[in-house]
């Protein structure tokens, strides 16, 4: 194919096949019973499926059990996780592709019942108005602690050793959740962030933990191989700012200063429209030095536009790889695209998560 997207990258220091990404999906399909472990053969098989991505962000793998916000998502603390993630790494890697995974600390969007009876933590004590989803059913997020200043050192700790972890599961590389109102877009943003100490008030300070989290993880695994999802504007889990553009305008150009891989942008409202005002994404991406993501209800027209035009060195694509298992070559053939189907987007076992049929099987 002519066109960029089908074409060879390099994302920092990681060679992929392609301009397609697979966004960060969670699935809720880790062994919860087990320690939320990853690793099942349907898990292998969900992953091994879509490896026609150049790069495959994984779902979102928490670094911590306080970090949890969903039930049966893995994480990547301790021994079992990382054993259970090799199969995946290995059979991505056996079928062309390249995969990071995706450390995230919820902070405050969930619930005792899932950190195993913690209070929930936060830069500050605003409760998040969203309900977590438990196995008791819907119930609303309660007030967080504000975290104090050595623990949150130590939350950079655990970010440092879910990097660490990564690698050696055999992933690529790792992206920082930095996006849709978790712990570190809590920090970034005023609308959790109430602090009046070195982590709180001016620009500076509510970036100082992102940038704690980044230096931490790259002085482990290397820039070249760390990024970070950002979503400036999007109303996720009831995170606001008063000057996205002010905040997320210095992170980036200190990201700059860091040389990281690459910066994953969800440009407008997190699965809604992309014409949220606040932020300018043409400015980011003519700012950052490093690989530019693009990310939020892309098309095959608009996808292959961007990265022709330059607007963005690459697209994730979220849904439509529910979906889609061989949605590369779908979007290089222009064929049509399999609906995805939300009534089986969290459930438990196989339906709607290996089974959508590829162009070959639908023949």
């Amino acid at each position: 194919m002519s066109q960029k997207l089908f074409q060879p990258a390099r994302i920092g220091d990681i060679e992929v096949a392609n301009r397609v990404v697979m966004a960060p999906l969670t699935r809720s399909r880790a062994d919860e019973a087990a320690g939320d472990v990853p690793g099942s053969p349907m898990n292998i098989e969900y992953y091994r499926q879509r490896s026609n991505a150049g790069l495959i962000i994984s779902e979102g793998t928490q670094v911590s059990p306080v970090g949890k916000g969903y039930m049966a998502t893995p994480g990547i603390y301790s021994d079992a996780q990382v054993e259970g993630w090799k199969p995946i790494t290995q059979a991505v890697h056996d079928a062309g592709s390249k995969i990071v995974a995706q450390i995230w600390h919820v902070g405050r969007v969930t619930h005792q019942s899932l950190t195993g009876g913690v209070q929930p933590i936060a830069p500050s004590a605003v409760t998040a108005k969203v309900v977590a989803y438990t196995h008791e059913g819907k119930v609303e997020a309660p007030e967080p602690r504000a975290l104090a200043i050595d623990e949150i050192k130590d939350i950079v700790e655990e970010y440092r050793r879910g990097a660490a972890n990564a690698i050696r599961a055999g992933f690529d590389g790792i992206e920082l959740h930095g996006a849709n109102g978790y712990l570190i877009d809590q920090f970034l943003r005023d609308g959790a962030n109430k602090r009046t100490d070195e982590y709180g008030g001016s620009i500076e300070n509510r970036a100082r933990f992102a940038l704690e989290v980044v230096d931490a993880v790259v002085a482990e695994i290397g820039a070249g191989r760390v990024g970070i999802r950002l979503s400036p504007v999007t109303p996720a889990n009831d995170l606001a700012d008063s000057n996205p553009q002010a905040v997320f305008g210095y992170l980036i150009e200190e990201l700059n200063k860091r040389n990281i891989a690459f910066i994953h942008f969800i440009e407008g409202a997190t699965g809604g429209p992309r014409d949220v005002p606040g932020f300018d994404f043409a400015w980011a991406r003519k700012t950052f030095k490093g690989t530019y993501i693009a990310n939020n209800g892309y098309t095959r027209e608009m996808a292959i536009d961007a990265v022709e035009s330059g607007a963005a060195d690459a697209v994730a694509f979220g849904r439509a790889y529910i979906a889609n298992p061989d949605l590369v070559q779908r979007l290089k053939l222009n064929a049509p695209l399999n609906t995805p189907n939300p009534q089986t987007f969290y459930v438990p076992g196989e339906a709607g998560y290996i089974d959508y049929p590829t162009l070959e099987q639908a023949a």
